[in-house]
């Protein structure tokens, strides 16, 4: 349980009254949370807004940009608690499996849709393909150790992949499949990152709240014989991932 001293208390209170409110009890959470395991409950909005002589308003908006940030986990029904460190992906060309599962973690998909669809001129132009051919969608959601961390959106030419549907489960690795039974080999890709916000749909998916910040990934594959394989919309949570790059001069 957070336990702040009562001279820490005046203390506090003396700071958020040179400065925003919520953010001078931002700033002092932020210190506590240093020293706290993950999974310690956090007081309630009732007992900090008592404890530091602010309104409720001002304690939700504290947690609520430390939730976002990934330093509060909030459960339903259940209270606040200090959050588990993000996970930090390095920008790889590599499966989600291999990623995971480098990381120490186990890996897990739930496949929610497997469909094919007439591409989009624009997608035709990322896949290589004529205007309206087939594309085999596939929409999995993905997990760490059974936590909820992505939704992810795979296109592929279906004329070049027939057959590939049969072979698509929950557990198997895409990349994996692509390698023993098509003979790809991922060469490079092209990806970019951006930040959406969450709607009731991806917020429902990832236990997340509506209107969380999201990461938004996009990335066009190629094969070793730079063939377009396939282009991936990925919304991950904005709260629980982080990405890290190696740069080089060029």
């Amino acid at each position: 349980m957070l336990d702040t001293p009562a001279s820490d208390a005046h203390d506090v209170i003396a700071r958020v009254q040179r400065e925003p409110k919520y953010w001078g009890l931002k700033r002092h959470l932020l210190e506590v949370l240093g020293s706290l395991p993950p999974g310690s409950p956090i007081p309630t909005e009732r007992s900090l807004a008592a404890q530091f002589d602010v309104s409720r308003t001002t304690v939700r908006q504290a947690l609520a940009e430390l939730t976002v940030e990934g330093r509060l986990l909030r459960v339903q029904g259940k209270g606040t608690f200090a959050a588990e460190p993000k996970m930090a992906q390095r920008l790889q060309l590599s499966s989600y499996t291999e990623d995971m599962r480098a990381q120490g973690r186990e890996p897990s998909s739930k496949l929610l849709d497997v469909s094919e669809v007439p591409a989009e001129p624009e997608l035709s132009r990322l896949l290589g393909i004529r205007p309206t051919a087939k594309v085999l969608r596939l929409q999995r959601l993905r997990l760490a150790d059974g936590e909820p961390m992505a939704i992810e959106t795979t296109h592929l030419p279906l004329g070049r992949f027939r057959g590939l549907r049969r072979f698509v489960t929950s557990g198997v690795s895409l990349y994996q499949v692509l390698r023993e039974r098509f003979d790809v080999e991922m060469g490079h890709a092209e990806e970019t990152i951006e930040t959406a916000l969450a709607g009731p749909h991806e917020a429902e998916l990832l236990g997340a709240d509506v209107g969380m910040p999201m990461l938004l990934l996009s990335r066009q594959t190629f094969d070793t014989e730079g063939r377009p394989v396939e282009w991936v919309r990925s919304v991950y949570r904005g709260d629980r991932y982080k990405f890290v790059a190696t740069l080089n001069r060029p």
